[in-house]
């Protein structure tokens, strides 16, 4: 993965890297994925993860599918000792990037009523709600937001991130 030196290095991570992703999914989630779920979905080439490594481990990831022109976002973790570090948006960012190189049209994702730093991150980058699936969490029986954003045209999402972090600096 190509890195433009202005934040966190972003790298695609792999079989070799599940046990850093195990510990660090574990910390961040009650309700998790399974190691074989990751492994089975990496080799079988069903999704993809990007991570941000940090002395050796993983301290941020997001797990995602690319199919026939849509992206669905999986899972998105940032470790609890480095988050509001903008780790997030560095995944976002180049998410994006792999979108637009593959050509992507859509991308979708769904997230917790009550996770506003999330929403607030997806908002940022473009993402619009189009709905709700009622009581969809099995940890917490929280409803799930259904967010949607298009790659095409003059507002791609990556480039209102874009545009708003030209804007801060």
């Amino acid at each position: 993965m190509r890195n433009c030196g202005c934040g966190p290095r972003v790298v695609e991570l792999g079989v070799q890297d599940l046990p850093g992703l195990m510990r660090l999914e574990r910390r961040c989630f009650e309700y998790h994925w399974s190691e074989e779920q990751y492994r089975l979905g990496l080799e079988k080439g069903a999704f993809r993860i990007l991570g941000i490594i940090e002395h050796g481990r993983p301290t941020a990831y997001l797990a995602f599918s690319l199919v026939a022109g849509e992206m669905e976002i999986l899972n998105l973790a940032v470790h609890p000792a480095f988050r509001r570090k903008g780790l997030a948006s560095a995944l976002m960012r180049a998410l994006f990037a792999v979108c637009r190189e593959a050509g992507a049209e859509d991308g979708f994702l769904d997230v917790k009523r009550s996770n506003e730093a999330a929403i607030a991150l997806y908002l940022r980058f473009g993402f619009e709600l189009y709905g709700e699936r009622k009581r969809y969490y099995p940890d917490t029986k929280e409803d799930a937001l259904l967010f949607r954003c298009s790659f095409l045209g003059h507002n791609a999402p990556a480039s209102k991130a874009e545009q708003s972090k030209e804007s801060e600096g």
